[in-house]
């Protein structure tokens, strides 16, 4: 059969240089369908199918998964997934590049040892095998950071508040010279990188995540040459600190996903008399146009298994930080979103830890131009976040 401007499965993977089982190992992946199949099944591809083919090696190249190729081969047009896909992965090979220099420093270490003491050293060879399997956690961790990213984007390119939320939020803290200073759960470090020119000289910044990866970009971030910030991976439910050691923690977007007691309690023994703890958090109106739209598109979405402001919000937070503080008083950042293009809202809604690649990476094209409707004539979306500022008491 003789198709003008088709190629058969056959044809197309000799223009690639790869196997036919590898075509059709892709179209069974559902990455790459062909453009026709006849009634007898034999499949044909076009052109356009092989630029896409071109674009699925080359990401197969640069040591992307099928999975991840699967999400970032939505559409040629959507170019946000591929830039920070990219963006990723460049974090990954830094990563790597120093990982594999460690492994070829522990594999030094381990042969010199065995020539000169005739044994081996199991607890450094248990090591080397613990090196040498972190690459799926460095993964996790960026991934982890770019939906983070996403959802940080929308809110920087569509607020209606021009101040932006980490400059308000540093203006809360009220940073004076000498103070010690904790964040907790500190992400990227974007409230230091956009506020770093407003910091007094004289102040100690302790910048902590539980995620290395999440460290590893505030201090890429930051940088390391500035003696005012230091960097720290622990878990906060245990601060490593003595007590009365700090005149303000912070913990922006924080608390609702830790154990708010042991968390307050550390944060409590750890700040000096008359110290501030601040933390940020939403309310149950925050950003709900988001999940209206996405189940009016299809019921069985959510965008979050668990409501967070129900563990720790606006509503109910004075509450929970009453037994451990005094004086706590609730400030609002007055803004809300006006979004006027589909593609920041979709990568949003891709980043969010729900169901929805589940329901939406099948049918993009069409939820794409649903969205498209949505925001033609700007699309509304409410905000309500905000902070407690909480005291300690003096003694």
């Amino acid at each position: 059969m003789n198709l003008p401007g088709y190629y058969t499965s056959g044809q197309f993977a000799r223009m690639a240089n790869i196997s036919v089982r590898t075509v059709r190992f892709y179209d069974k992946q559902n990455i790459l369908k062909p453009s026709y199949v006849s009634p007898s099944g034999s499949r044909f591809y076009t052109e356009q199918d092989f630029a896409r083919l071109q674009q699925i090696l080359l990401l197969k190249y640069l040591g992307f998964s099928l999975d991840d190729i699967k999400e970032m081969t939505i559409n040629d047009t959507d170019f946000h997934f591929m830039l920070n896909s990219l963006n990723m992965q460049q974090k990954l090979i830094r990563d790597r590049i120093e990982q594999l220099q460690l492994v070829e420093k522990a594999i030094e270490d381990t042969t010199q040892e065995i020539r000169t003491q005739h044994s081996i050293n199991w607890s450094r060879m248990l090591n080397l095998i613990h090196l040498t399997n972190m690459e799926k956690s460095l993964k996790t961790q960026y991934q982890n950071s770019s939906n983070i990213s996403a959802r940080i984007r929308l809110h920087s390119l569509y607020s209606r508040n021009k101040q932006g939320w980490f400059p308000w939020l540093f203006e809360q803290c009220n940073i004076k010279e000498g103070m010690k200073i904790l964040e907790i759960g500190c992400g990227s470090g974007a409230l230091w990188a956009e506020n770093r020119d407003k910091l007094p000289q004289n102040v100690s910044v302790t910048l902590s995540d539980i995620s290395e990866g999440m460290l590893r970009d505030a201090k890429r971030e930051i940088g390391t040459l500035d003696q005012r910030f230091s960097f720290s991976a622990f878990d906060c439910h245990q601060l490593p600190y003595p007590g009365h050691s700090f005149d303000l923690v912070i913990a922006n977007h924080v608390l609702f996903y830790c154990d708010i007691p042991k968390v307050c309690g550390e944060v409590q023994r750890v700040l000096k008399p008359g110290g501030i703890f601040l933390c940020s958090t939403y309310g149950s109106a925050h950003m709900k146009e988001i999940s209206s739209l996405v189940q009016e598109f299809d019921s069985r979405i959510i965008l979050s298994g668990e409501k967070l402001y129900e563990k720790f919000g606006k509503e109910n937070g004075e509450e929970l930080l009453s037994p451990y503080f005094s004086r706590i008083t609730w400030r609002l950042y007055e803004d809300s979103l006006e979004v006027d293009a589909p593609e920041p809202l979709i990568e949003y809604i891709l980043s969010c830890h729900g169901n929805q690649n589940q329901y939406l990476l099948d049918r993009y094209k069409e939820f794409r131009s649903f969205v498209a409707k949505k925001t033609k004539t700007t699309f509304q979306i409410t905000k309500e976040a905000g902070i407690f500022l909480c005291k300690t008491r003096a003694f």
